[in-house]
């Protein structure tokens, strides 16, 4: 139970970014779209290049600085993990969960099938989230995850020892 509201934890977290970085128009979150979306908002003057670069590196704190920090911090300090294993399949569950969420709510349903997202001038490079992208999503976030939970499990492991 405790690794579910720790995973909601992260969804929460992931969507005050999105509503965040979405508060001031769609078009200021091309930095979440693919190239094309990225290239063509700029050549329509709605965000400049370096403003886009900005915005990205913001976003980016906002996104992965909670999934190496406080993730374990929750797994470590709240759940008491103590070994490898056990911190391991905690925080790949919780990633898992904000995974699901970001893949099923943000991608498929809010940016998918909302206005919220939609960035007038870009109609001919919808959906902005083609079935192509939203596979490596799957795939890598399958992938990625376990990894980072090794990495960070493994670190804490030999460090604490």
């Amino acid at each position: 139970m405790l690794i579910l509201i720790e995973g909601i934890v992260v969804c929460f977290i992931l969507l005050m970014v999105c509503v965040l970085v979405l508060k001031d128009g769609p078009e200021k979150c091309a930095v979440f779209h693919e190239e094309d979306v990225k290239k063509r908002v700029v050549e329509l003057g709605y965000i400049t290049e370096k403003e886009l670069k900005k915005r990205y590196a913001l976003s980016g704190i906002g996104l992965f600085v909670p999934m190496v920090v406080l993730v374990p911090v929750m797994v470590y300090h709240i759940n008491g993990a103590s070994n490898f294993w056990s911190a391991f399949w905690q925080m790949t569950a919780i990633f898992m969960i904000g995974n699901i969420f970001d893949r099923l709510f943000i991608d498929e349903f809010w940016v998918g099938h909302t206005k919220a997202w939609f960035i007038p001038g870009t109609e001919d490079l919808m959906p902005y989230i083609p079935v192509k992208v939203k596979i490596k999503k799957w795939v890598g976030n399958l992938i990625m995850f376990p990894l980072l939970s090794a990495l960070i499990a493994g670190a804490v492991t030999l460090f604490a020892k």
